[in-house]
């Protein structure tokens, strides 16, 4: 019983930390977009303005290092044994995330598109808002570079290697749910959620941060560079406007004047249908490996939602990011 106290003071913690952090980087959002609306309005209208300063700079620059430096400071960690990865391995694993990724998204999709029906009114998705307007080279620093190097060590480095000592199923689990929450919006928190867990997991096997920095790199410059940039270069806007008229000859000229981008287009979508394939099928067959250690401190089955989520730090944290999912989602 003084075990599962000391533990579930941990886990408040852990929650208060990345609470903190979080509330620094809104702080500063929020200070920055009032600022730049007295001094500079116009700026606000400029999505790699708004992408620079109200996001990355509050994340990257201040919560994310606030995050780290309360955590090295309150909460003891030991990381995992480290283990080698081969390249095949690591190729399987890539193509396994961008699956869980993939499927994530859909889900994501189909239910804001669901209670945006309800609702009688579209919910933005969020992804595409932030980054569809945005010059390219901001995009891959900001996707690409900044988020997987920052994001793998604030979420898988410092959640399992603080927490591993309860389980490894433990520290997948949650590194995974603060991962998705910490994405704020439903679209992204399905995919978010699974790829945190499968990337934890990695994480928990191997040791080394190298391996699913690598992976969130080329997953995410799959999906925010290449997708949105064939996506960009369709010119949806015209095709949309000839489907509208209901003429199959406007249609056909839309896609005939841009005919080598759909083809690139359709060869993307059908590679990505094929890895989402292929990574269910690696699920099923290596299902079995997909096993998970006792810690040092076993906490009982019917005992593990109460004391990792049901304390101060946690519940907080939970709610703050479930508070403002569902605002996204109603107004």
């Amino acid at each position: 019983m003084e075990e599962l106290k000391v533990a579930k003071k941990h886990f408040s913690k852990i929650g208060l930390c990345y609470l903190v952090g979080v509330a620094a980087l809104f702080v500063l959002q929020i200070g920055l977009q009032a600022l730049l609306a007295w001094l500079k309005p116009e700026w606000l209208e400029n999505p790699n303005v708004v992408l620079f300063v109200l996001s990355f700079v509050p994340i990257y620059a201040v919560g994310m290092p606030l995050i780290i430096l309360l955590m090295k400071k309150n909460v003891p960690a030991k990381a995992p044994e480290q283990h080698s990865m081969k390249v095949g391995q690591f190729l399987l694993a890539v193509m396994m995330c961008y699956c869980l990724m993939i499927l994530g998204n859909l889900v994501g999709t189909v239910i804001t598109t669901l209670i945006g029906f309800v609702k009688g009114g579209a919910v933005d998705n969020v992804l595409l808002s932030a980054v569809g307007d945005t010059n390219m080279l901001l995009t891959v620093l900001y996707t690409v570079i900044a988020a997987p190097f920052a994001e793998e060590f604030i979420f898988r480095k410092l959640i399992v290697d603080s927490t591993v000592r309860y389980g490894q199923g433990v520290s997948i689990v949650l590194s995974g749910l603060m991962f998705g929450l910490f994405h704020g919006n439903l679209n992204q928190f399905a995919y978010a959620f699974l790829m945190g867990m499968f990337l934890a997991f990695l994480y928990v096997k191997t040791g080394k941060l190298k391996y699913t920095i690598g992976i969130h790199m080329i997953v995410n410059f799959v999906g925010s560079v290449i997708g949105l940039s064939l996506v960009k270069a369709l010119n949806l806007d015209e095709y949309m406007e000839a489907a509208a008229s209901g003429d199959p000859n406007a249609v056909m000229d839309a896609i005939m004047s841009n005919l080598p981008v759909w083809i690139l287009y359709m060869v993307f979508v059908f590679v990505v249908f094929a890895v989402v394939i292929t990574g269910i099928v690696l699920f099923i067959v290596f299902r079995k490996k997909f096993t998970v250690e006792p810690g040092e401190v076993v906490i009982p089955r019917k005992k593990r939602f109460s004391t990792v989520i049901l304390n101060l730090g946690m519940i907080l944290y939970c709610l703050v990011w479930i508070g403002l999912m569902i605002w996204q989602l109603i107004v």
